[in-house]
């Protein structure tokens, strides 16, 4: 009779677009997923299967729709107090897994702040691929004062100067075996978000990641393995 019930109720809420998932993430439809042939169901599940229950600590809810944030500051999904804002215009599942892992690590930076950034190995990790990046962009003609390219916070201007004036397509090329993906150069937290999204998504084949980014897979390897701490 009470699992009768809880079925019903869970049913129910679904059918509202809010539902709990097993492990206990309440999942929010704001606004309706753009493409309907993305599972939501199905996505959360496997965000749930391929990150431990420790990483996924911080995050108590998702909510899918549209906010004013993704205009103002350009993006498609942030965290914001134990909550995944993700946009409902995905292109396909694998997007939409894709941003809910990638800001679970934004989750993470402010309870293990001083474990992934105290050391400073990873600053200085970035800002030696960063100064690559300033001479390359110097190379294809893009004159820019080298303190940008040491500004380890994100930065609009810097951001828009890599995908619109360079172009990530021109960065994949040029920055191959530097950086994960050439969104990895925007800030130190996105580099640290953007190998954090490769160690989850990808757990297989980190042979690469390691190559290019051994500091921060060794952070990674570190606050995986912290519930055996």
């Amino acid at each position: 009779m009470l699992l009768d019930y809880i079925q019903k109720q869970q049913q129910m809420l679904q059918e509202k677009g809010d539902f709990y998932t097993p492990l206990g993430i309440q999942v929010f439809t704001k606004d309706p997923l753009m493409d309907d042939s993305v599972d939501l169901d199905s996505v959360v599940a496997r965000f749930e299967s391929q990150l431990p229950d420790h990483i996924r600590d911080e995050v108590e809810m998702i909510i899918v729709g549209h906010f004013d944030e993704f205009e103002d500051r350009d993006i498609n999904a942030f965290y914001k107090d134990g909550t995944l804002h993700v946009s409902n215009v995905q292109s396909d599942a694998e997007d939409l897994l894709d941003d809910l892992v990638h800001e679970t690590a934004h989750s993470l930076e402010s309870v293990h702040g001083r474990m992934i950034y105290g050391d400073q190995r990873l600053k200085n990790e970035f800002l030696r691929k960063r100064e690559h990046l300033y001479n390359i962009s110097w190379k294809m003609g893009f004159k820019i004062p080298k303190q940008s390219f040491m500004n380890v916070e994100y930065d609009q201007e810097f951001d828009e100067l890599l995908h619109q004036d360079i172009g990530y397509d021109k960065l994949a090329e040029v920055l191959k075996g530097v950086f994960i993906t050439p969104y990895a150069a925007t800030s130190l937290r996105e580099y640290f978000a953007t190998a954090f999204t490769e160690f989850y998504l990808y757990p297989d084949s980190h042979s690469y990641l390691k190559k290019v980014s051994p500091e921060v897979y060794n952070k990674l390897v570190l606050l995986h393995g912290l519930d055996k701490a």
